[in-house]
């Protein structure tokens, strides 16, 4: 069996609940990632650990979701990245003023309100970068013009919200 088939198998595997896969990733690698933990972001042994076992669910998330259609082939460098990323944003969103902080939170509150589809395409827009054609295939639309029109509709329900939590009632 080849490199690719059995990388298909164990996201395969992912998909159906088995996560023997990544039980076995955390067993193998939680000492070395440990020490790449503590060099690069000053973090001990058990925050280490914590911070692989909280990557190895967004990944499973990931999976599971299908923001992952294929298992990276270097499956340690992705998470390390993926642990990286954390690090980096748990530190500078600790240091947030209070202000921005409140409105961040605001923010978030109304976003939750938007629909599932208008989530998803400002999530693929403007989190992960992707292009309008990319957002179209992945929302199922005929085409990046039609993305492009669901994320201004998307906007505008999310600006409408915030007019109306700013505007006091009459």
């Amino acid at each position: 069996m080849n490199s690719s088939q059995q990388l298909a198998e164990v996201l395969t595997s992912l998909r159906i609940g088995n996560q023997s896969f990544l039980i076995s990733f955390y067993e193998q690698n939680r000492d070395l990632f440990a020490r790449w933990a503590r060099r690069q972001h000053s973090i001990n042994s058990a925050e280490a650990y914590e911070l692989l076992r909280t990557v190895l669910v967004e990944f499973y998330d990931q999976v599971l979701d299908g923001r992952l259609t294929k298992l990276p082939p270097d499956l340690r460098a992705y998470v390390y990245g993926m642990a990286d990323e954390q690090v980096r944003v748990a530190r500078t969103t600790a240091v947030l003023p209070v202000a921005e902080a409140s409105r961040r939170r605001d923010l978030l509150g109304l976003f939750a309100q938007l629909g599932t589809d208008c989530q998803k395409v400002l999530m693929y827009f403007y989190f992960r970068g992707y292009n309008f054609e990319k957002v179209a295939g992945k929302m199922g639309f005929a085409n990046a013009t039609v993305a492009r029109l669901q994320k201004s509709a998307c906007l505008r329900k999310l600006y409408e919200l915030r007019l109306r939590v700013e505007q006091p009632a009459a």
